[in-house]
């Protein structure tokens, strides 16, 4: 296996470069440091590195299946009010199982689209007053509220706990 990193700002043909702060579907908001060339069984491939610090996590994607991983850039800022907007809607608890319900959310937070993590954080959010959440909910709300939060803090390019802030404010405000 040979290895060549590069460290200076060279970008690949989806326009993504060193430095740059993308999300990975399943995993989040991540900061691609290098870009590498690998040869795995005898078949050369450009990788990202992708560095998620909160995770303590490193990610290598092959470059010609970045697109198909659903790896993207951060979301504009104007994409995020929306899907902020979502966070003062009413909630929609359906009345079905909790078990096909937390399927639903658990492939909404790993679609990595904004607008659905919203909404599953909108859903699963209890103010003062409201009946008490299982385990599974408060799991279940958190890993979508962590992942809100880290685009949100990316996007606005403030930290996380000024985000975590901002969000249980409009949550409390809804």
């Amino acid at each position: 296996m040979t290895l060549r990193k590069t460290t200076v700002r060279e970008t690949d043909d989806l326009g993504f470069a060193v430095g740059d702060h993308v999300v990975y579907p399943t995993h989040g908001v991540g900061k691609i440091t290098g870009l590498e060339s690998q040869e795995i069984a005898g078949t050369k491939l450009r990788l990202f590195v992708i560095q998620f610090d909160k995770d303590r996590m490193t990610l290598r994607v092959p470059m010609m299946k970045a697109k198909t991983s659903g790896l993207r850039r951060l979301c504009t800022k104007k994409e995020m009010q929306n899907a902020l907007a979502t966070l003062k809607a009413r909630a929609r608890i359906r009345r079905t199982m909790w078990s096909r319900r937390a399927q639903e959310y658990e492939a909404k937070i790993n679609s990595g689209d904004p607008k659905a993590i919203a909404e599953v954080v909108r859903d699963l959010h209890r103010n003062a007053g409201q009946p008490d959440q299982s385990f599974s909910e408060r799991q279940m709300y958190q890993a979508a509220l962590d992942r809100l939060v880290r685009e949100f803090a990316a996007v606005e390019k403030i930290t996380e706990e000024v985000a975590v802030q901002r969000l249980e404010a409009m949550l409390k405000a809804a």
